[in-house]
């Protein structure tokens, strides 16, 4: 995953024996040997030109332009989860000054992954149509369960060949892509009204880092190195949770439409804060009045009162006053607060788990990706403030622009030419050029130090 220059060194004898595709191959360790030089994320211009248009599909209109790649790519990633399909290609745009091209990010819902299907039939039409029947045909990388549970129907009606990657994986060689080769994408949120985002420089000291990674479930990632990782733990409540409450209390149905039900709501309507048990602030404690004591604790007070009021011909408080008679339906809460008090719920949970993995396992810096963020203000709000209070300050919470795309681009980068690589005749760790200069930096001052300690 890098340019040319990015060379490992290779037997000269070895070479001349082998054609000229797998020397390639060789030379330019990588699967397509995407070109990143110049990188960077469009913010000013309308979504990619893309070759294909489909209802029901979102595009994240934030596409990765790469004005000096100008190769042709034949594959497509798909990142299958248990609630959104997420897909990574790769346009070229001939017109454009500099011939370069541009990563699309879109996504599907599960449930209708045969939109996701004729997406990729139409790319893949639209690729033999650019580059002739001749040429080496599109090629799908798949990742996430889906990757599994939808093989044979990817393979059945795709006619294409199909190449399954290890999720945990995928997901680190995307955040180190995004960490090390993309300006502008990685960024705290501080809050404010005028610069809400903070852009973080890419570090030298990239590792050892924890992902929190938040889809339908969580899990917790310590990275240690390149491919040096292990899950350290995780919740089963995660953007699903979210979904799937918000589905059965209000009318919404979209993530989107939740999420911005959130934005209107007021969570102090049905939480219980420490300001409705003290009266005031906890200080000994630290707690502001306006801190959660419990979600949703307010609701059976609300309903209690609600039923005796309907005795006492008052109506129903908050609720429809056309249902005034009937107690035994009692009191519904408006769709709007329960949404922002169950997000709160879910990402505050999600931040005292991740500090706390973070403790035990003494780690300074913690990435949040995952569908669950969508660049969301309240979600990147309430997880940021909740490394801050429960680390007093000490650790910060990161963000990234394409935080649902980790997997479908660490699949995108990890793909291989046939016969090359780990399947068959060379063994090469694919990493950002920043990292895989970090980890022979540290193994020459290892090296130096055994030698310093031996005389």
């Amino acid at each position: 995953m890098a340019p040319s220059d990015r060379t490992p060194e290779v037997d000269t004898n070895s070479r001349r024996k082998r054609p000229n595709r797998l020397e390639q191959a060789i030379t330019n360790p990588g699967a397509v040997k995407i070109n990143v030089t110049g990188a960077f994320i469009v913010d000013d211009e309308p979504r990619s030109k893309s070759p294909v248009e489909a209802e029901g599909v979102h595009y994240e209109n934030k596409d990765i332009r790469l004005p000096h790649h100008t190769g042709v790519v034949s594959h497509v990633a798909v990142d299958i989860g248990g609630t959104l399909a997420k897909l990574v290609y790769f346009t070229r745009e001939l017109n454009s000054a500099d011939n370069g091209g541009r990563l699309n990010f879109l996504n599907f819902e599960t449930h209708r992954i045969d939109l996701c299907i004729n997406f990729i039939r139409q790319l893949k039409e639209e690729h033999e149509k650019s580059n002739g029947s001749n040429s080496e045909g599109l090629c799908v990388v798949a990742t996430g369960g889906g990757a599994y549970k939808y093989y044979d129907r990817l393979k059945n009606e795709l006619n294409v060949n199909i190449l399954r990657e290890e999720e945990m994986e995928c997901l680190i060689i995307g955040l180190d892509f995004f960490i090390t080769e993309i300006p502008n994408e990685v960024f705290r949120y501080t809050g404010g009204d005028d610069e809400p985002l903070e852009y973080a420089e890419a570090r030298p000291d990239v590792y050892p880092y924890l992902l929190v990674n938040i889809g339908s479930g969580v899990s917790i990632i310590k990275v240690s190195g390149p491919r040096q990782f292990e899950r350290v733990g995780g919740t089963h409540l995660g953007g699903g949770t979210f979904w799937g409450i918000m589905s059965l209390l209000t009318g919404a149905r979209t993530f989107d439409e939740m999420l911005a039900m959130a934005d209107r709501g007021d969570n102090s309507a049905v939480d219980m804060l420490v300001g409705d048990i003290y009266g005031m602030d906890y200080t000994k404690i630290g707690l502001k009045s306006t801190a959660i004591a419990s979600t949703f604790g307010k609701v059976l007070r609300l309903k209690n009162d609600a039923e005796r009021g309907a005795e006492d011909g008052e109506g129903l408080i908050r609720g429809d006053p056309g249902e005034a008679n009937d107690s035994s339906r009692g009191v519904k809460p408006n769709p709007e607060d329960m949404s922002r008090s169950l997000l709160y719920a879910i990402s505050n949970n999600i931040g005292q788990i991740a500090y706390l993995q973070s403790e035990k396992h003494s780690v300074e810096h913690i990435y949040f990706g995952g569908s669950f963020i969508r660049g969301h203000r309240q979600t990147m709000n309430t997880l940021s403030y909740a490394i801050r209070f429960w680390s007093k300050g000490k650790k910060q919470a990161y963000f990234l622009r394409h935080e649902g795309y980790l997997g479908a681009v660490g699949a995108f980068i990890r793909r291989q030419p046939e016969n090359w690589g780990r399947r068959n005749s060379v063994d090469e760790v694919i990493a950002p050029q920043a990292v895989r200069t970090l980890v022979q930096n540290k193994d020459i001052l290892q090296q130096h130090d055994r030698s310093s300690s031996d005389l």
